[in-house]
């Protein structure tokens, strides 16, 4: 409600995902959110990112009409297109103003997106300076508040929103493993092993040499084929409590900061098919 309020105000939307799980950290209420405003999709943490993947996704979201660009707000990579692809968007209203004898002002331009996907960090990065409080935690942005960034851009920053529920549970896992929403919600454990599971489909070579493994299981899909797997990792990587048992807690801290650092690599866990699938 609050952004649809200011809606009136903005230019143009940047809509912040998360290149990793570019379906899972988009609000599917954002279309009905922004409406017709253009809009910009930045896929944030491309650095962590399967770049022949991240390359898919661009593609797809420019064929649903959105100008996309990858980028990593951490870091700065892509950052600085950022506000020339803005006013590519919006060249067509510049130009009626310029004729119209009018002096442009500054691009007005919203960050949306959900909990921890990168919104401050890009808004410090934008503005070269600590403009927005930033952390590795969901829901540190509390309110709504204008940052210039130049002479060009204006960004009105905006508390992640998270949908009232997940109708895909997948998307839950997808955005516990990420960090995207905070990890009592869900079991710590059953998070590692839904992340062993679509490790084991879709980047096997990548599980066998972080972690040594020979050989993974026939079925990775299978849940408790995953716990097996756990355990062989957690018994490799020492993970064990009293009587030489696994701990497995401690073994799903181990897999979960291994994703989110990127010492598995760069990993993407979801295809453009996959939203397809999702819209039928």
């Amino acid at each position: 409600r609050q952004i649809q309020e200011k809606l009136k105000l903005i230019d143009v939307v940047f809509e912040l995902i998360d290149a990793r799980i570019p379906l899972a950290s988009r609000n599917p209420m954002i279309d009905e959110i922004v409406g017709a405003k253009p809009r910009l999709v930045l896929l944030n943490k491309a650095d962590l990112a399967d770049p022949v993947r991240t390359g898919d996704w661009v593609r797809h979201f420019r064929a649903l009409g959105h100008e996309a660009l990858a980028i990593d707000a951490a870091s700065g990579t892509g950052v600085k297109e950022i506000p020339a692809k803005a006013k590519e968007l919006l060249r067509e209203k510049i130009q009626r103003q310029i004729a119209k004898g009018m002096k442009p002002r500054p691009i007005r331009a919203l960050i949306a997106g959900i909990p921890n996907v990168g919104k401050s960090t890009l808004i410090n990065r934008l503005a070269g300076r600590n403009a927005a409080v930033t952390g590795d935690r969901p829901g540190v942005t509390k309110g709504q508040q204008w940052i210039r960034t130049g002479a060009d851009l204006e960004l009105l920053d905006t508390p992640g929103i998270l949908w009232p529920k997940f109708e895909d549970p997948k998307a839950g896992f997808l955005l516990a493993a990420t960090g995207a929403i905070k990890e009592e919600i869900l079991h710590v454990d059953e998070v590692a092993c839904f992340v062993l599971q679509m490790l084991a489909e879709g980047y096997p070579d990548v599980l066998k040499e972080r972690y040594g493994l020979a050989e993974l299981p026939e079925k990775p899909e299978d849940m408790q084929a995953a716990a097996q797997l756990l355990e062989v990792i957690g018994r490799k990587r020492g993970c064990l409590a009293g009587g030489g048992h696994v701990d497995y807690e401690k073994a799903a801290g181990v897999v979960l900061r291994d994703l989110r650092s990127g010492k598995l690599g760069r990993l993407t866990l979801e295809t453009p098919e996959e939203s397809a699938v999702s819209a039928e």
